[in-house]
């Protein structure tokens, strides 16, 4: 059987000494979270996802979500209760607004929280995380009344939230939604159309579900620009604010699928269903955009959870598993054969897994301060040197960490030889799991054309150059560091060549659009490299200078092999840039 154990304390390694979260005091929110404060809300959450969700993990998937013949969905057994266990914990409402009942605190702690509980169990966490993203929709676009009839229900677990974009013929192209809303002049819409691959669409574990459903008011632009959003609840609200009779909503289906059997994926239909604008008029996308950022990142995350929890097992089980002996002699000559964590070929690919979590994790927790400091910091400029980070980062940590997430995922699987392919030893639930977060949220090939497309560019390059710059400095005030050369020169080597390729595409991808997306992935990768490099750099600086500390010695150890045998795929990822699309391009479709 698998299991399952928090990173807590490289967690707090990483608020507590590499980005010294206590400085952001002054934000709000910080002052609350003291060190221990936030090692007590860590251990707790740890804890929950350890103990309660973790155990309904391999169960949830063989028995998966099941639609009734009335259209209701029954989630399998154990998933409401370790729902309400969830919400009565506070932890939907951890980095809510006060206002509304939630605990005001850093959303970096949600970002922690939510890889514990997607580690431990990710299609249940997927049912609290659509609610945060359809809260955090709310509480940026939603009106005054708005946020005070639902927030308060959706911050108590009591009601759910979802998000409704994509349609049978149009996914990514937004622009060709058919789903209406016709206004019927008390200020609701009847809302008519079919939503399909909605998360957590339907299911028995909340009272009420809160739909935020993309679509079309009879007469608007074509494309994009005539797009709304609605809320639209699964049960009408009351005027006392309690859930009453059924909406037009209905659930016509739950998807048959690759993984994530125990989250409900389900065709929505939405027949004249009572729906309500928020935010203005085909502006819709823009409001969505909040909660589809905010769900990147938790997708993201998603790659590093199966990565970890992968990771563990398999760590786990070649230090257990007895086949063959150690190529320089018998490491346990008192036994029939050695454990397979002697051979150099398994220890490369625990490595190369463990690697990239330590790296992905403060990769993760860097982003979200920056989110932190986007929306709660006083000074202007500094909010802008964040967002313009978050914007970046964003696709990079998508599109990077659920790829490699799954290769990791693989490599653990093949730890464990025949029995990875069987399932109760979780492992092949870890690779079916972790392929999704490669395709929802915009597939990856999408997160690298708005890379390269869309956040490189954006306000002349102005992310890419702060980002340029705050490794360039670090660098240049490490350069004399004799004992950081190790992790500052692979790095110093990942960003000239990470410079070469941006400098590549302003020169060739203009006037050859063709080039761009030929070489996009490959910049995503490339710059995914080098973000997770100075992370290494960071966490090195740090543990050099506390060595003698417990888990110091082993960080470093990773590290090196890091940059030894991962860093050199910046070459590959380079010279994929530069190829351009001639070869990519040159075959006609006809002869594929």
């Amino acid at each position: 059987m698998p299991s399952y154990k928090a990173p807590v304390d490289d967690v707090l390694f990483l608020l507590n000494d590499v980005f010294e979260m206590q400085k952001l005091s002054n934000l709000p929110g910080f002052g609350d979270a003291t060190p221990d404060v936030v090692e007590a809300i860590l251990r707790e959450g740890a804890k929950l996802c350890e103990e309660t969700l973790q155990p309904l993990n391999l169960s949830g998937d063989q028995e998966g979500a099941r639609r009734l013949d009335d259209g209701s969905v029954k989630t399998p057994k154990g998933f409401k209760a370790a729902h309400e266990a969830y919400a009565q914990g506070g932890w939907i409402g951890l980095a809510a607004d006060a206002d509304h009942g939630g605990q005001g605190l850093p959303y970096t702690l949600g970002a922690i929280m939510n890889e514990f509980s997607s580690s431990a169990n990710m299609a249940f966490s997927m049912y609290p995380g659509l609610t945060m993203g359809a809260m955090a929709a709310i509480q940026v676009h939603g009106s005054d009344e708005q946020k005070q009839t639902y927030l308060p229900r959706m911050i108590e677990g009591v009601w759910s939230g979802t998000m409704n974009l994509t349609e049978p013929h149009c996914g990514t192209d937004l622009g060709l939604l058919k789903t209406k809303a016709v206004p019927q002049g008390d200020g609701s819409y009847a809302i008519t159309g079919q939503k399909i691959f909605i998360s957590a669409g339907e299911q028995d574990i909340t009272e009420n579900i809160v739909h935020l459903v993309l679509a079309r008011i009879e007469g608007a632009p074509a494309g994009v620009k005539g797009i709304s959003l609605f809320i639209v609840p699964r049960n009408h609200v009351n005027a006392d604010g309690s859930s009453g009779a059924r909406n037009g909503v209905s659930c016509g289906a739950i998807e048959h699928k690759m993984g994530i059997h125990a989250n409900s994926t389900c065709v929505m239909n939405y027949d004249d269903a009572k729906g309500f604008l928020i935010g203005q008029e085909n502006k819709g996308l823009a409001a969505m955009f909040v909660m589809m950022n905010e769900a990147r990142l938790g997708v993201a995350i998603q790659g590093l959870a199966q990565s970890e929890v992968a990771y563990q097992n398999a760590a786990a089980y070649a230090k257990d598993r007895l086949q063959g002996r150690a190529l320089s002699g018998a490491k346990a000559p008192e036994k029939p054969a050695d454990p397979i964590i002697v051979h150099p070929d398994v220890r490369k690919n625990l490595l190369t897994a463990r690697a990239f979590n330590e790296a992905a994790r403060a990769f993760v927790i860097w982003t979200a301060l920056q989110s932190d400091i986007a929306h709660r910091s006083p000074d202007e400029k500094t909010r802008q040197t964040a967002d313009d980070l978050l914007g970046l980062m964003t696709p990079v940590l998508k599109g990077v960490l659920t790829d490699r997430g799954f290769d990791n995922a693989v490599r653990c699987q093949q730890v464990f030889g025949g029995h990875g392919y069987i399932a109760e030893w979780g492992m092949e639930q870890f690779v079916r799991d972790a392929r999704i977060a490669q395709i929802y949220e915009g597939a990856n090939g999408i997160q690298a054309l708005d890379l390269v497309g869309r956040k490189l560019p954006a306000n002349g390059g102005r992310a890419v150059m702060a980002f340029f710059a705050e490794v360039g400095a670090f660098l240049k005030d490490n350069k004399d560091d004799a004992d950081l050369a190790p992790f500052a020169k692979p790095l110093k080597a990942g960003l000239d060549q990470l410079q070469q390729a941006t400098m590549w595409f302003m020169q060739n991808a203009m006037a050859k659009p063709d080039n761009a997306g030929a070489g996009s992935t490959d910049y995503m990768h490339l710059f995914g490299l080098v973000a997770m490099s100075y992370m290494w750099a960071k966490m090195a600086k740090v543990a050099l200078a506390k060595k003698d500390a417990p888990g110091m010695a082993e960080k470093l150890a990773v590290g090196r092999f890091y940059n030894e045998r991962i860093m050199p795929e910046c070459g590959m990822r380079l010279a994929g840039v530069v190829a351009g699309a001639d070869s990519l391009m040159a075959l006609p479709s006809d002869a594929f």
